[in-house]
């Protein structure tokens, strides 16, 4: 129903303005009396073979939900319905910003993709962690940190700092967002050695705190070997918790569609089935360079029970799915979760 009706309208529209009603279709639709519980009959899978536990936590399958789609934490408690095994809000900044200005997120319908250059808008820290605050429990939820637009390189580890703090008691893990192509400036994001400067002070932070909390780094599907040896280098220094591979991407080979409209569109990280391959062969090149030495999650053009498979198959550990969600619907997790016990 979702893919034959629901979808052909719901993209008729702008998919910003299609993102925001679709939030508060399903809020509303769970303040219904049985609603939730219909929804949790639909697509949830209860089943202890599909609990996975990494860096201390315990998820109750091992499908996620990727940051980006619900920035402010407004909406996990709802979307946990759906049977995702754990949800990652943000990315999370310490002041609210706007973001890119509008027109900012683009379908590519032909190819299953996205393009997004959104600029981290959200509502800042202090929002995130009063929405926070109304966790029913159900869920794990993952805190992804990122800087201001405006901060000043000499400042960005300041930012992350802060957001962690902020959110450590709130959130199960945290992932440092370094590899977002859409937040102006980040090219010392890119570089190692500050890699490791920000790893290193998080760390000290986390280890201040009365229970630690696992901290990931979220890295880019457009780096090439030699980075990626980098990266296996940086993990086993800084003992970092492990890996989300991968974020958008800049490139723009092999798509369907024109070279005109995507000049049209202009700048930003493509997402969905064209990066699939991409972020797949990242996955299995970390976790064969390292010796499957640090956990993986696999995220990049999951839109079928296969996809996942292929991703886990490579090394990951986790998997997480937002382009996939939308264009496939919430019955793409209990698919997954399906062919998945049946392996």
């Amino acid at each position: 129903m979702y893919k034959l009706i629901i979808r052909p309208i719901l993209f008729l529209f702008d998919p910003e303005k299609v993102h925001y009603f679709t939030f508060s279709l399903i809020r509303f639709l769970c303040k219904i009396p049985f609603v939730s519980g219909i929804i949790r009959s639909m697509y949830q899978i209860n089943d202890d073979k599909l609990a996975r536990t990494l860096f201390g936590i315990t998820f109750k399958n091992p499908v996620g939900l990727a940051a980006g789609f619900d920035k402010n934490a407004v909406l996990y408690n709802e979307l946990a319905n759906f049977g995702f095994g754990f949800i990652e809000i943000g990315t999370v900044t310490p002041k609210g910003q706007v973001g890119n200005p509008t027109k900012r997120l683009f379908r590519l319908k032909d190819d299953k993709g996205i393009i997004n250059r959104m600029g981290f808008n959200n509502d800042g820290v202090e929002a995130a962690i009063k929405n926070l605050k109304k966790n029913k429990g159900e869920i794990i939820i993952g805190g992804n940190l990122g800087k201001n637009t405006s901060t000043l390189p000499e400042s960005y580890t300041n930012d992350y700092c802060e957001v962690f703090t902020e959110l450590h008691p709130y959130v199960d893990y945290f992932v440092l967002n370094v590899s977002c192509p859409n937040v102006g400036s980040h090219a010392k994001l890119d570089d190692v050695a500050y890699l490791k400067e920000l790893i290193t002070e998080v760390q000290k932070l986390n280890n201040k705190q009365e229970k630690q909390k696992p901290i990931l780094l979220k890295i880019a599907p457009d780096l090439n070997n030699q980075q990626l040896d980098e990266i296996v280098a940086l993990v086993a220094e800084t003992k970092i918790d492990g890996v989300i591979a991968s974020n958008t991407s800049v490139n723009r080979e092999g798509l369907k569609v024109s070279k005109e409209r995507l000049q049209e569109i202009g700048n930003g990280g493509l997402s969905g089935q064209p990066v699939k391959d991409r972020s797949t062969k990242v996955i299995k090149y970390l976790s064969e360079k390292s010796n499957k030495s640090f956990p993986i999650i696999g995220v990049g053009g999951i839109h079928s029970a296969a996809d996942a498979l292929e991703k886990l198959n490579a090394g990951a550990d986790l998997v997480q799915i937002y382009t996939g969600f939308i264009y496939e619907g919430p019955s793409l997790i209990k698919k997954i979760n399906k062919a998945i016990l049946n392996q």
